[in-house]
């Protein structure tokens, strides 16, 4: 069976759009262009757009994407199991949120009473997931499994009042950097407030503490668009100031 651009979109609800758009970046390319210039889809492009709805269903970038499929190990059977694998790791989180909500309803009502424990098991779950999927790869490169396992037991096991205390630290931070940036020096008064706090909060997630290890973590956040975007939307550059910051804390020079 083959499909024009149409077709497809129809059967896929992908948007034509989209279609044009992965074969420009050359992801997903149709079989053939007919003799009237339409594109046409085969069942082997059918097939690597399922593929590829799999992988954009667990948020992966089309970047990675791309790199993945046109990998020369590239097999499609044990990625298809690996889809699984992580679509029921998904499904048991949000089965678990879907109780925590039920839970906190109830308690509501006057039916039960939460535990602290209760309260944030579920939404620790998710963040855990969440960072490892975003970020596992690269955090696990540069510090190793045993370290990254150690600090999301830590997570895990983390109590209500240190969990509050973990985002009234990332708040003083982010309220410390932009008032060093205005201030203009990363190694000024405030700049190593900042960077001593967030010692204290990296200390609450790390099972150990090292300025190497700090640094390292400076320079993922300039290094890594993912983390750059998160301090950078707070104000073009706060990255880079954060981790000037860190180094001067340490007393090191970049």
């Amino acid at each position: 069976m083959e499909y024009t651009v149409n077709k497809l979109a129809e059967i896929s609800g992908v948007t034509k759009r989209t279609l044009r758009y992965y074969d420009e970046i050359g992801l997903l390319n149709p079989s053939r262009i007919n003799s009237s210039g339409y594109r046409i889809y085969g069942r082997k492009e059918v097939e690597r757009l399922q593929q590829i709805l799999f992988f954009r269903a667990l948020d992966v970038s089309l970047e990675e994407i791309k790199e993945l499929m046109t990998s020369e190990d590239y097999d499609e059977k044990n990625i298809l199991i690996h889809h699984r694998e992580k679509l029921m790791e998904r499904r048991q989180q949000l089965d678990r949120l879907i109780q925590n909500v039920e839970k906190t309803i109830a308690e509501a009502e006057g039916r039960l009473v939460m535990t602290d424990k209760e309260k944030f098991e579920g939404l620790k779950n998710k963040m855990l997931k969440e960072n490892e999927e975003k970020y596992g790869k690269e955090i696990r490169e540069k510090y190793g499994k045993e370290v990254v396992e150690k600090s999301n037991e830590k997570y895990a096991n983390m109590s209500e009042e240190v969990f509050n205390k973990a985002n009234t630290l990332a708040a003083e931070i982010i309220e410390l950097l932009l008032k060093a940036m205005d201030e203009g020096n990363p190694a000024g008064e405030t700049a190593l407030q900042m960077a001593s706090k967030h010692k204290e909060w990296l200390m609450i997630y790390w099972p150990t503490y090292s300025k190497e290890a700090h640094e390292g973590l400076g320079d993922m956040y300039v290094a890594d668009e993912r983390f750059t975007a998160y301090y950078d939307q707070h104000r073009t550059g706060a990255a880079k100031f954060l981790r000037d910051a860190i180094y001067a804390f340490n007393g090191d020079a970049l």
